[in-house]
């Protein structure tokens, strides 16, 4: 499994039950078309995380690399619903940093014929 990890701080103003209800229904919209195989929102607890970091952290869960290519085509596309769905999100939010993580070792990794 490969994860998407966002995280972000919600723009002055934005109330982060408004943000969280707007994440459910535009991940829900991947999720629903099969482009994200799952997704979890959580947020900073008692001020402990890297300052750098926002307040919220949203992973998002791939199968594999085309899975997540199929993802970012399909809201690259601009199209509606889609286009509205993300615009949703994106507009409330600042600051985000973005990194992508798999699950280790990779199911196909085979060991005891690594040259290094």
């Amino acid at each position: 499994m490969n994860l998407y990890n966002i995280w972000c701080d919600l723009k002055p103003g934005i109330t982060d039950l408004v943000f969280q209800e707007k994440i459910a229904v535009y991940l829900g919209h991947l999720r629903e078309q099969g482009l994200i195989e799952g997704w979890r929102l959580t947020r900073r607890k008692l001020g402990l995380g890297h300052p750098a970091l926002g307040e919220f952290h949203i992973m998002i869960e791939v199968r594999d690399l085309a899975q997540l290519d199929a993802a970012f085509g399909h809201v690259a596309s601009r199209a509606e619903p889609v286009e509205g769905l993300h615009f949703g999100v994106n507009a409330l939010v600042q600051n985000a940093v973005f990194a992508l993580y798999r699950d280790f070792p990779d199911p196909e990794r085979q060991s005891g014929q690594e040259r290094f």
